[in-house]
């Protein structure tokens, strides 16, 4: 964890507080991946690192738990969160359903501008270097996240709470972990053009329809992915184990 997190905190600026600037910092090294899932947090190891006092860290910390990408094991500490297998479906199936109905909503409601802005989003997801390359996807959060615009644009306070606050890092978490699967990148561009299509001529069940089978894929791109490991672990002898 400390390769990941040596550089030390620069100087806050405007009125960002420290406490938020470090925040920040971990909230991108673990979804990034820098901070490998089920790392041990070591709050010594981070105060020294950022030259902060252990108020303004914990607080830090807090907000992560929140965010569900740390987890307080009892007698342990806080690690960073690592789903099992079942529980990262789990959250797909939890996507699928509140997503299908924030598009369905988002094509009753988004303006015609929202809906312009957002072709310009997929616009520039194609100009990526990664995704030209066919390596990975285009995964800038906010406003330059298409999942996030749709949500933002289905007008429903309680759905965009829970799906760009509570559960979005840890959405974008394993959406980086998984966009670099061969093939998937061009196929999930595709059927981000095909959403945008029914939302733009608000047909709201085409959308919703669209946007459920779009993260259906993506959690068989997961559980192709648990089977291939699953099936290596057996294929293994007993002397490489």
């Amino acid at each position: 964890m400390q390769d990941a997190l040596e550089t030390p905190v620069e100087a806050p600026l405007d009125s960002e507080t420290l406490s938020e600037h470090v925040f920040r910092r971990i909230q991108a090294a673990i979804v990034q991946g820098d901070i490998a899932p089920g790392s041990k947090i070591s709050e010594p190891e981070l105060a020294r690192t950022y030259g902060i006092s252990r108020g303004p860290l914990r607080e830090a910390i807090h907000r992560l738990e929140g965010q569900k990408l740390l987890v307080r094991v009892p007698h342990v500490g806080a690690r960073v969160v690592s789903l099992s297998h079942a529980e990262l479906i789990e959250l797909y199936e939890i996507r699928e359903s509140l997503e299908g109905m924030a598009c369905r909503l988002a094509a009753e409601r988004m303006s015609q501008t929202e809906i312009d802005e957002l072709r310009s989003v997929l616009e520039l997801h194609e100009r990526d270097a990664a995704f030209q390359a066919g390596v990975g996807y285009y995964q800038q959060e906010g406003d330059f996240d298409f999942h996030y615009r749709i949500i933002q644009g289905s007008g429903n306070k309680t759905l965009a709470q829970m799906l760009c606050g509570e559960l979005y890092q840890l959405v974008r978490m394993y959406r980086l972990q998984f966009s670099a699967t061969p093939n998937r990148p061009r196929h999930a561009f595709a059927e981000h053009h095909r959403i945008l299509d029914a939302i733009s001529e608000r047909d709201g069940e085409l959308a919703e329809l669209l946007m459920r089978r779009h993260i259906a894929a993506s959690k068989r791109n997961i559980e192709r992915h648990y089977t291939g490991q699953a099936g290596q672990a057996v294929s293994k002898s007993p002397n490489e184990r």
